[in-house]
């Protein structure tokens, strides 16, 4: 290992070394090694890099190093522009956290209620990581202050922008200490990024991470297809190619919807995500997603920033991004953890002009595959191996997961392999069932007591 790629090169305090070791943190990634050491230095910062680059430890960390666990006042705060990447970013920051005691974390978004947001506040909190409307509102009412704030981070600025959040950002900005640090993250560049750098940092080192994938890592087909025929394309491509789960990137949420809507009529288990949708909505299609109650996740670019899905089998572009660095970030998501990975785009004949300028973007020349080249399969994913079960109590109720493997498992005698993931949230839990047992478990389980109580419960479909 080079030493310039040891965490043990930098300025760190040996609880937070230990911790990293501990995490099996060995070298610090491209984006780690260029930023760390200009924001220990106290600069501000501008940095280019992609999701899954390692920058959450990257900022994380110099956020940690800094902070004084024993003045309970808000010394860090990260704004993200989605729900799903807050939680993303809180759960990082509290594992590199683990060895500093009494650091308190807390996360406010939109979607939750507010009462226990502020109660937590009320008692101190170190570091905030929040959405922009929550933060807002937080701020109005004065239950958050930022007076006291060290470090500033906004992350995935673009996508904020994007979003419409660019006054909030600024009033959220205004709130904080002119004595901040303050570091951007973003995907991409664009002129009005620019432009607000300008007015919240001051004279920042800037760096770009190439948001480039190993071609040997990602095996990238492209497909020509008619724009009527591109729907049946995605069945086409879902059946011949078999992956366990895939998403499927639409550039408009009308799309996302009809795609949606005809790949379950085709018997083919799809969920969509996108922008329009209710928060409790979201958090149940990504639930059942990632714990295989679903096969395909159809998906727009603002609605999947930020999602932590392993294992991904496949990423099918429905619709070609006009832009380059959103393809690589949206294919940049399988093939992870070196697990080879499959990249399919679909492009009509008007749409080619984008994919040249993929090609010039990432130096890898396009190859095309014939529709009907495909075999159609026989045996088909359509129907997920899982369901999900859906119980009226959580964390408040005392509930944990074993309760559910112990009811589930020795009560009713399930195999362990039967019972998928278990997601306890603070009032309602979530339980994947094997799909051929499922509705039978959830009569059982609707009439049998979970530590000592009946609760209500549905399946979700």
């Amino acid at each position: 290992m080079s030493d310039t790629l040891s965490f043990s090169s930098l300025p760190l305090a040996p609880a937070l070394l230990d911790n990293l070791a501990s995490l099996g943190y060995q070298q610090m990634t491209p984006i780690q090694a260029a930023s760390l050491p200009i924001i220990l230095q106290q600069r501000d910062l501008i940095a280019q890099a992609k999701t899954g680059s390692g920058k959450t430890a990257a900022f994380g960390l110099g956020m940690l190093a800094k902070l004084n666990p024993t003045y309970f006042a808000v010394q860090g705060l990260v704004i993200c522009p989605t729900r799903e990447l807050a939680d993303q970013v809180a759960n990082e920051l509290r594992r590199l956290a683990r060895r500093i005691e009494n650091v308190k974390i807390v996360t406010l978004c939109g979607g939750t209620p507010m009462r226990p947001q502020m109660a937590s506040l009320e008692f101190g909190a170190h570091i905030v990581v929040g959405t922009p409307g929550r933060l807002i509102d937080h701020i109005s009412r004065g239950s958050l202050q930022l007076n006291a704030v060290q470090t500033l981070v906004l992350d995935e600025a673009d996508r904020m922008v994007d979003m419409g959040f660019y006054d909030d950002i600024y009033e959220i900005v205004g709130a904080c200490s002119p004595r901040r640090q303050t570091l951007l993250f973003s995907a991409t560049y664009p002129d009005d990024i620019r432009a607000a750098s300008e007015q919240l940092l001051r004279d920042p080192e800037e760096i770009q991470i190439e948001a480039q994938h190993s071609s040997n890592q990602i095996e990238q087909h492209f497909f020509h297809v008619s724009q009527e025929g591109r729907n049946q394309a995605v069945a086409r491509l879902l059946l011949h190619y078999q992956p366990s789960s895939s998403i499927a990137f639409c550039n408009t949420k009308i799309h996302c919807r009809e795609l949606t809507e005809e790949l379950n009529a085709q018997g083919i288990s799809a969920l969509a995500l996108h922008g329009d949708m209710e928060q409790r909505d979201r958090d149940e299609v990504l639930i059942r997603f990632a714990n295989q109650s679903c096969s395909v996740l159809v998906a727009t670019d603002v609605a999947a920033r930020g999602l932590d899905i392993q294992n991904l089998g496949a990423v099918i572009n429905v619709d070609i991004s006009k832009d380059s660095e959103v393809h690589i970030h949206r294919i940049g998501r399988t093939g992870r953890a070196g697990e080879q990975g499959l990249a399919l785009s679909l492009a009509t004949s008007g749409e080619k002009k984008w994919v040249r300028l993929i090609e010039e973007y990432s130096g890898i020349s396009a190859q095309w595959l014939e529709l009907d080249s495909l075999s159609d399969a026989t045996e088909s994913l359509l129907q997920a191996p899982m369901m999900t079960i859906c119980i009226q109590g959580g964390k408040k109720d005392k509930l944990r997961p074993g309760d559910l493997l112990g009811a589930l498992c020795a009560d009713l005698g399930l195999q362990k392999a039967q019972v998928g993931k278990i997601n306890v949230s603070e009032f309602v839990t979530y339980v994947a069932i094997e799909r051929a047992i499922a509705h039978d478990t959830l009569q059982r389980l609707s009439r049998s007591q979970i530590k000592g109580r009946q609760f209500k419960m549905r399946m979700i479909d």
